[in-house]
C-alpha cells in the first residue's frame, strides 16, 4: 500500500490525506484479501499504520486552515522514535526519551501504544505520570488515554478488535482488546509499577516526579522495557542520572544500557530559527529564561550558575564558517580523551583549521586498541598533532604510541603529544587580555592548563557570538565553528555548556567539569585540547619516524 507522502513533505497535505485515506477505506471494504494482506502488512509495519490510519488533536489549530483534529502523519525524528521504541521493545532494553517541549513524542508513544494493542496478541502496555488526571480525565485530550480514545475511535471498524465496545472497552485507565487480551492500563504517583507486570511501561514527564526512586522500586519487577518521555528538570533527579548513564541512540542497541533518543526543536521542520528567537525574546521579556532553556534547549543546567561556555554561545557556533565565510581549510589538529575505566568512554576530536569536523567516542577498552583507533581516525588528513590526555590510563597510548614507532607501525605525519590537565598554564608571564598590561597573567589567572584550555575555548565561542550577532570582526583563527552534519552533535552541544567555574583558594580560576549529577564530559574535553594544544617545544613528542621516551 503506498504512503500518502514522505516525510519531507512539509507543510502536510492534510486534505490530501485525507482524501487518500477515504480511497483506501473504499478499497479495502471492498476486497477482503487485500484487506487482510493490509492487515498482515500493517501488524510489521507501525510506521506506516501510524501515517496512514492515526489520528492527533490541536486545539490551536482552531479556527485556521489546519483543522483541530488532523492525520498524524510523522515527520523524520518522529518516524525514528517509533522504531526506537521498537527496538527497545525486541531487545528487552529500557530507553529514554528526552525532548524539547511540543515536539509530539506522547502522541506518537500513544499512537504506538494502540498499534501494540492491536497487533501483538496478549500485550500489556503500562502508563505512568505524576498526576491521574494527565493519566486520564475524560473528555480531556490533554490526558494520556484521552489521546489513546482519539486515535482509537478515529480508526476504520476494519482495524478494530472483534467484540469491541468503545463505551465498555475503553473505560478510566484501561482499554482492553476483547479479541487477544491485550490491554493498555494506567496509573499515577506513587502507584505507577503496582498494577501488575507490563510488556512495555511508558512514564510521562518522568523528570518532574516528586518521589522518583518509590517508583523505580516498583517498576523494577513489573517490566523489562520502561520507555521514559520528558523535557529536562534540572541535574541530579532519577531522569538525569538514567540519561547521563545512557547511550545515545544511533540506530543500534546497546545491550546493559537504557538507551537515550533525543528529539531537538530543530528536528522539527516546523521549527526555524525565526520561530526559536521569537520564543526567547518572548521569554526573556517574561522573566523566564531558565525555563525556556530547560524547556526548549534541553538544558539541564538552566539554574546552575557559572557555567564557562553558555548553550547560546555554542549553539552560535554551529556552521559559522558558513555563516562568516571562513575558509574551510586548514592544518589539522585533533585530540584524544582516555576513558578512565568503568563506564567511562574515550572521546577524540577532529579540527580542520578553526571547523571542528568530527567528534567520535567510543567504550573503555585497552589503550593499545583506543590507540590504534585514534590512528586510524586520522588516516590520510596529511601532518597531524595528536594531543593526548597522558595521566593516569593515558599512559597505555603513550606505551602503544612508542611501541608503533619503534616498530616502524606509526604513519610518520601523526605526533602524539601530551597534554595534562594539571600542568601547568602556558604562557604564564602572559597577560589573559592580551596586550592589557592591566590585566592578570596568566599564571596568577589560572589554576591549572585545564582551566587555562576552557577559557580559552570559551573566548573562542564568545567572539564567534559577537561576530555573528554584532557584526564586530575578528581574525578567523580566534573564532570556532561545529560542523553540523556530525552524527553526535546536539549530545557535544550538551557537554560543552556542563563545565561551570569557581576561584579556588587561591582566588585562581577553577573548572568543574562534572557538577553534582553529571559524569565527565568526555567529547567536550577533546574538543577543549584540540583548540589548545601544548606547544611541542614543551614536551617530548612521539613520532612515526623515532621514538623518544618522555
Amino acid at each position: 500500500m503506498p504512503t500518502p507522502l514522505t516525510t519531507n513533505d512539509w507543510p502536510v497535505d492534510y486534505v490530501g490525506v485525507f482524501a487518500w485515506r477515504q480511497q483506501q477505506v473504499r478499497k479495502l471494504r471492498e476486497n477482503h484479501d487485500l484487506l487482510v494482506g493490509s492487515l498482515r502488512y500493517y501488524a510489521d509495519h507501525p510506521i506506516e499504520f501510524i501515517n496512514h490510519w492515526c489520528d492527533t488533536y490541536d486545539p490551536r489549530n482552531a479556527g485556521k486552515l489546519i483543522p483541530s483534529r488532523m492525520p498524524l502523519v510523522m515527520f523524520g525524528c518522529q518516524s525514528e522514535l517509533v522504531t526506537f521504541l521498537l527496538a527497545c521493545l525486541r531487545g528487552e532494553e529500557c530507553g529514554l526519551i528526552e525532548k524539547s517541549r511540543d515536539m509530539g513524542a506522547t502522541w506518537v508513544c500513544c499512537a504506538f501504544s494502540v498499534w501494540l494493542w492491536l497487533f501483538w496478541e496478549g500485550a500489556a502496555i503500562g502508563w505512568g505520570s505524576r498526576k491521574e488526571q494527565l493519566v486520564d480525565k475524560i473528555g480531556d485530550p490533554d490526558s494520556i488515554f484521552e489521546k489513546m480514545r482519539i486515535i482509537i475511535n478515529g480508526l476504520p471498524s476494519f482495524f478494530l478488535p472483534s467484540r469491541f465496545s468503545p463505551d465498555k472497552d475503553m473505560s478510566f485507565m484501561r482499554i482492553v482488546n476483547p479479541a487477544t487480551g491485550a490491554t493498555i492500563t494506567g496509573e499515577a504517583g506513587d502507584n505507577i509499577g503496582r498494577g501488575g507486570r507490563k510488556l512495555i511501561y511508558l512514564k510521562d514527564e518522568g523528570a518532574h516526579y516528586e518521589r522518583p526512586e518509590k517508583i523505580e522500586a516498583a517498576l523494577s519487577d513489573n517490566t523489562r522495557v520502561q520507555i521514559d518521555l520528558s523535557s529536562v528538570n534540572g541535574l541530579g533527579n532519577v531522569f538525569h542520572r538514567r540519561r547521563e548513564a545512557g547511550a545515545d541512540w544511533t540506530g543500534e542497541i546497546v545491550p546493559g544500557r537504557t538507551q537515550v533518543f533525543v528529539m531537538d526543536w530543530r528536528d522539527h521542520p516546523a521549527k526555524n530559527q525565526a520561530w526559536y528567537d521569537a520564543r526567547k525574546a518572548r521569554a526573556e521579556a517574561d522573566g523566564l529564561l531558565h525555563i525556556f532553556a530547560q524547556e526548549v534547549d534541553r538544558n539541564y543546567s538552566a539554574s546552575v550558575e557559572g557555567a564557562i561556555i553558555p548553550a547560546e554561545w555554542v549553539r552560535t557556533a554551529i556552521d559559522a564558517h558558513l555563516k562568516l565565510d571562513i575558509p574551510d581549510t586548514g592544518p589539522w589538529g585533533s585530540a584524544l580523551d582516555v576513558a578512565d575505566g568503568g563506564g567511562d568512554t574515550n572521546a577524540q576530536a577532529g579540527r580542520e583549521g578553526v571547523i571542528l569536523r568530527f567528534i567520535e567516542e567510543w567504550g573503555a577498552r585497552d589503550t593499545a586498541v583506543t590507540a590504534r583507533n585514534a590512528i586510524a581516525n586520522l588516516e590520510d588528513l596529511g601532518p597531524v598533532d595528536l594531543q593526548y590526555d597522558c595521566i593516569g590510563v593515558g599512559s597505555g597510548v603513550k606505551a602503544e604510541a612508542n611501541n608503533l614507532a619503534d616498530n616502524g607501525g606509526m604513519p610518520k605525519d601523526i605526533h602524539f603529544i601530551p597534554w595534562n590537565a594539571a600542568a601547568a598554564v602556558q604562557s604564564p608571564n602572559g597577560r589573559v587580555i592580551e596586550g592589557d598590561v592591566d590585566s592578570l597573567k596568566n599564571r596568577d589567572f589560572y589554576s591549572n592548563l585545564k582551566a587555562q584550555a576552557w577559557w580559552e575555548l570559551r573566548n573562542r565561542f564568545y567572539r564567534t557570538w559577537r561576530a555573528i550577532n554584532e557584526g564586530i570582526e575578528y581574525n578567523a583563527d580566534e573564532l570556532i565553528s561545529i560542523d553540523s552534519t556530525m552524527p553526535k552533535l546536539r549530545k557535544l552541544e550538551k557537554e560543552l555548556s556542563q563545565a561551570t567555574i569557581s576561584r579556588g583558594s587561591s582566588l585562581k580560576l577553577v573548572v568543574d567539569k562534572s557538577p553534582p549529577g553529571t559524569k565527565s564530559p568526555n567529547m567536550a574535553d577533546a574538543v577543549v585540547m584540540a583548540y589548545w594544544p601544548i606547544k611541542q617545544s614543551n614536551v617530548t613528542a612521539i613520532y612515526g619516524t623515532y621514538s623518544n621516551q618522555a
